[in-house]
């Protein structure tokens, strides 16, 4: 006996299966819309053009392991997303993907450059530094060949690394960076030399050159063994030869000029002569945890350090405590039931919320200048309210309460609508007064919502860079301890050894962020330990 033929549709699924239902456009159910194929495609494409685009860099830096990592991030990627087993995995990967890529990362960077000796002079590996220092110390000679210089950048004007755009007097031109010289090709040169565009470089304006005549009179491009090329002046550069040469046999550096021999010190990453002196130009090297024992057993360094750790504590904690009891004192004002124009109120508290606190930063500065501030003129003195370290010190938090309590009223009003108001009524024909009735009873309803907010409060106050740094600038600074200042915070600390002083000390800028991380941290997960006890309330 012949079996009847199936209904069309159920033969892939198998003898005994039911049919698959059919959609709009002979589509079944389960293969998703025709939109949502070409949106996956199109998203694929964008991701892995993404991803050519950060191999490229790593490419020109023979950066294999950076390679290998943005490979496998976009085999990832494709595998989840065109697999259907993966479904969970679909959902979870892009977060998982954006917290490895910004808070893993940098915080796993920020530790390992905390074990170097990463500063000004010490950027590069050794034989970058050995190459600098005989690129420096080129002077010219009569016979020196000359270029016509033109300036640029491979990134931004205001920092990016320093390119010579040099022109022969043939006629052909070449790149030079401090790891040497190359050529330079499809680059459009005016009859004069200079060169206007070039492929992959940002050209320099006279205005963005004179910005970095610093950077650029210590600048100079290697070319062999005792020769490089250096600028003389906007327009020109010169190659020359090395007064100072490296000698492999002895890993040393002698001047020829003074006769000078500078030996390498690999524990420290620098060359240092029989008297203790050091070539400016040094390499990166680990030095495990002396960042680290810098700050804390260091007597100038751990004076600065634990200073501004007792004011960072006080700051946070006094800003977080009076933002909760003034928020909270308006909200339980407000709350009070039949009171007229509430809303209005609301608005009128809520309003230093709802305006940029960078211009409020900035405005309360103003309010306690000396010579024109507002409280000096209404109360007719001439107070340098930011000169002195403790009016400083109350002006920075008497900021940050005007600009902190509205939204711990907001939260405040919020808990306290949540809480019914027959449990204080119930409390209050028990004999409680209104505080026990508040004490006993809407206090602790009110921690249960609170504590984390307070705690959270208190880690962004603890790290409020744009508070101090607006108002005071981590000042005023005493004449022994130049680089701390009376309001300095840790973090504003930090980033005056990183980035605002004339030998940029990253690595031990980047081990007190890691001693910022850890005190938080610690702080956060002790405070919250000790609040769960509020459990049992709610």
């Amino acid at each position: 006996m012949v079996a009847s033929k199936r209904d069309d549709g159920a033969g892939a699924s198998g003898p005994g299966a039911p049919a698959r239902p059919h959609l709009p456009g002979g589509r079944f159910a389960g293969n998703g819309s025709l939109v949502g194929q070409f949106a996956k495609i199109a998203l694929l494409g964008l991701f892995t053009a993404l991803g050519v685009w950060a191999v490229l860099p790593l490419y020109v830096g023979d950066n294999w392991w950076g390679i290998g990592l943005v490979v496998a991030v976009v085999g990832l990627v494709y595998w989840v997303y065109l697999s259907k087993r993966a479904v969970p995995a679909k959902y979870l990967l892009p977060g998982v993907l954006f917290l490895v890529a910004f808070q893993i990362l940098p915080v796993l960077y920020t530790m390992s450059t905390s074990v170097t000796n990463l500063s000004d002079g010490h950027r590069g590996d050794k034989q970058q530094a050995i190459a600098s220092i005989e690129a420096y110390s080129v002077t010219s000679s009569e016979d020196a060949e000359e270029y016509t210089l033109t300036v640029a950048t491979t990134g931004a004007p205001e920092n990016g690394a320093l390119v010579f755009l040099l022109t022969d007097a043939e006629g052909r031109t070449y790149a030079g960076t401090e790891e040497g010289l190359s050529e330079l090709d499809g680059a459009t040169v005016e009859p004069s030399g200079k060169v206007t565009e070039a492929f992959g470089y940002t050209i320099l304006s006279p205005t963005q050159v004179n910005a970095r005549s610093g950077e650029l009179q210590e600048f100079a491009v290697p070319t062999g063994e005792g020769t490089g090329i250096r600028s003389s002046g906007l327009s020109t550069a010169f190659e020359g030869r090395a007064t100072r040469v490296y000698d492999e046999a002895c890993d040393c550096v002698t001047d020829t000029r003074t006769g000078v021999v500078y030996h390498a010190d690999d524990e420290r990453g620098a060359f240092y002569s029989e008297d203790g002196d050091r070539l400016a130009q040094g390499w990166q090297v680990g030095v495990g945890f002396d960042n680290f024992a810098r700050f804390l057993f260091d007597p100038t360094f751990a004076s600065s350090f634990f200073t501004i750790l007792v004011w960072n504590i006080a700051f946070a904690v006094s800003v977080t405590f009076l933002v909760f009891v003034l928020g909270l004192a308006i909200a339980l004002v407000l709350h009070v039931p039949g009171l007229r124009g509430k809303v209005a109120y609301r608005v009128l508290v809520v309003l230093p919320y709802a305006m940029s606190s960078l211009a409020m930063f900035l405005l309360w500065r103003d309010m306690f200048n000396t010579d024109f501030g507002l409280f000096n003129r209404i109360l007719g003195l001439e107070v340098d309210w930011l000169g002195d370290p403790w009016s400083a010190r109350a002006a920075v938090i008497l900021a940050n309460v005007w600009l902190g309590y509205p939204y711990m009223f907001l939260v405040a009003t919020g808990a306290l609508q949540a809480i019914p108001r027959e449990l204080g009524q119930a409390a209050q024909i028990d004999g409680a007064s209104a505080w026990q009735s508040f004490r006993h009873v809407t206090l602790p309803l009110l921690m249960v919502a609170m504590t984390p907010i307070l705690i959270a409060t208190f880690a962004f106050n603890f790290n409020n860079f744009n508070a101090v740094w607006l108002i005071t600038q981590g000042g005023p600074f005493s004449p022994e301890s130049p680089t701390a200042g009376a309001t300095d915070l840790l973090i504003t600390y930090t980033y005056r050894l990183a980035f605002n002083e004339a030998t940029a000390q990253y690595g031990y800028a980047a081990a007190l962020s890691v001693m910022i991380f850890l005190i938080v941290s610690v702080m956060s997960v002790v405070s919250l330990r000790r609040s769960s006890a509020l459990k049992e309330v709610d």
